[in-house]
């Protein structure tokens, strides 16, 4: 059993299954998200109260078995934020998984586990899940590669549902090879083919903090010489406030649908934020998810006349590292809205997106994002691969 230097892992006796003898994943090892369900164990969702209320699962989810066929073998599941709903990995119940590349900071969440099994080496590659950015965020902090498919792209039954229409599974690795590798085996055929032009999209530069924009500037020139010159966009002219606004309400509304009963139910104790945000969830009104799916609708109507050619997008993953683990609730709130303001256009947008380790602010690593149409998945990972080539990563 591999030693959890990091405490990536869930506590207690660990799930170990064995790879099929021969497939495409010989040789690598990986690791779940404690959302995603394992015949036989329970599927603790982040929270002590979940794991009291819920037997263990009869089936496991097909993603899974297909990685275990494919040749992988699991080495355990990982753990995950409060029923996925928070961004920076905190998890008060079963201990905050230690970022190796930062041990100071936090590793991002809500699939902090997988990411830093990851980064500390303790597996080739782990699965996770993204509704807001639960991939690309901590793959930004850790210092390795996410990927979020474009959104249906990959089965997503046997994991605990948080925003239905955003909800997509997502796996890091800390080779460029290695994520194409896994996206081989869990995308559907298509995609393929090449793309182009590169677009900057400005809002999201600007809305990074100068050291963040800057330490990536080189990494987008890199991508400029494997697509060609970029061009610079507008995507949200009503700005990355007002993309949050209705993401958080399209989300907060599909968030109550499917965890609202159990909440009530159970009266769960939680962790710092996460009942806030439930309670937000609860009080969300009609009229506010109805104009913000309203909104999604016109948004994507949007970038796929944009990206439909073959377009790609060049954006930083998040605008800031990954913040200290002492900051407070409220420092977190205001980091949590700036991020998910360009989080949410590939959410929104419902396109794949892979987040790149691309630079270090202060040794503190931060990622670039590079974003496709919806069904692109195995073109962007292609793309991936020359870049990181590029940068001799």
């Amino acid at each position: 059993m591999i030693e959890d230097t990091v405490g990536a892992f869930m506590p207690g006796p660990r799930v170990e299954i064995p790879g099929a003898t021969e497939g495409p994943l010989v040789g690598l090892n990986f690791a779940v998200k404690d959302l995603f369900d394992v015949a036989g164990t329970v599927t603790g969702y982040g929270n002590p109260d979940w794991a009291r209320t819920h037997a263990p699962a009869a089936a496991t989810a097909p993603v899974v078995l297909t990685l275990i066929q494919a040749g992988a073998m699991l080495r355990g599941k990982t753990k995950t934020v409060e029923l996925a709903y928070g961004l920076t990995g905190e998890n008060v119940w079963y201990g905050t998984p230690i970022n190796s590349a930062a041990p100071d900071r936090f590793p991002g969440g809500s699939s902090c586990g997988s990411a830093a099994a990851v980064a500390a080496g303790l597996v080739d590659f782990a699965l996770g899940s993204d509704t807001g950015g639960s991939v690309r965020i901590p793959a930004s902090y850790c210092g390795i590669f996410g990927i979020r498919p474009s959104w249906g792209a990959v089965n997503l039954t046997g994991a605990c549902p948080l925003g239905p229409s955003f909800d997509t599974p997502g796996w890091f690795a800390a080779k460029a090879e290695v994520l194409r590798r896994v996206g081989d085996v869990l995308l559907p055929p298509g995609g393929e083919g090449p793309l182009g032009p590169l677009l900057k999209v400005q809002e999201a530069w600007i809305n990074a903090v100068p050291a963040t924009a800057a330490a990536l500037t080189p990494a987008l020139g890199a991508v400029e010489r494997v697509l060609g010159p970029m061009l610079s966009v507008s995507l949200v002219p009503e700005t990355l406030d007002t993309l949050y606004g209705h993401f958080r309400a399209a989300q907060a509304e599909e968030a109550w649908a499917s965890l609202g009963s159990w909440v009530e139910a159970v009266r769960p104790k939680f962790g710092p934020g996460v009942g806030e945000r439930f309670a937000v969830a609860k009080a969300t009104e009609p009229e506010k998810a109805a104009a913000a799916r309203a909104f999604r609708n016109k948004f994507r109507t949007r970038v796929r006349a944009l990206l439909t050619g073959g377009a790609v997008l060049a954006y930083p993953t998040s605008p800031i590292p990954a913040p200290k683990l002492e900051i407070d609730q409220d420092a977190q709130q205001a980091i949590r809205e700036r991020t998910i303001g360009v989080t949410a256009i590939a959410g929104m947008g419902g396109l794949c997106e892979i987040s790149i380790p691309a630079a270090k602010v202060d040794g503190v690593p931060v990622g670039l994002s590079l974003v496709a149409a919806s069904g692109r998945d195995r073109a962007l990972l292609a793309l991936a691969e020359q870049v990181a080539n590029e940068l001799k990563l």
